[in-house]
Order: structure tokens, then C-alpha cells, then sequence
């Protein structure tokens, strides 16, 4: 038969392996959470290079088309 103080003493014991484990698997969520948010700002901030690039280039284009007009109009 198992005495009071072993009884206690298990029963701490399964709480706090228990208590463990349910931190760990909160800790893993919340890991995977911060490393779904970086992925998600960084294609994001990504996206954002890319639309001023193409924005930079489109500005540089008309600029050109407009100067060529301009050049094309003064010949004749």
C-alpha cells in the first residue's frame, strides 16, 4: 500500500510533468506563431521593393517616352 507522503508525492510529481508539457506545446505555438509573422513582414516588406522598383522604372520610362516625344517634335 502506498503511503500519504508517496501519494503527494506522485501526484506532484504527474502535475508539474504535466505542467511541462502544456507549457512546451504553448511555447511551440507561440514559436510558431513569431515565425509565421516574420515570414508574412518579410513577403510583405518584399512586395513593397518590388512595387517602388517597378514604380521607379515606370517613371524612368515615361520621363524617356517623354523626352523622345519631345526630341521627335523639335526635329520637325
Amino acid at each position: 500500500m502506498v503511503g500519504r507522503f508517496e501519494a503527494g508525492k506522485d501526484t506532484v510529481q504527474v502535475l508539474t510533468e504535466q505542467a511541462a508539457s502544456h507549457v512546451g506545446n504553448i511555447a511551440g505555438i507561440i514559436t510558431g506563431a513569431v515565425r509565421d509573422v516574420a515570414r508574412e513582414t518579410g513577403d510583405w516588406m518584399t512586395e513593397l521593393i518590388e512595387m517602388r522598383e517597378a514604380s521607379g522604372k515606370a517613371v524612368a520610362d515615361d520621363e524617356r517616352d517623354t523626352a523622345r516625344s519631345a526630341d521627335d517634335t523639335a526635329e520637325h
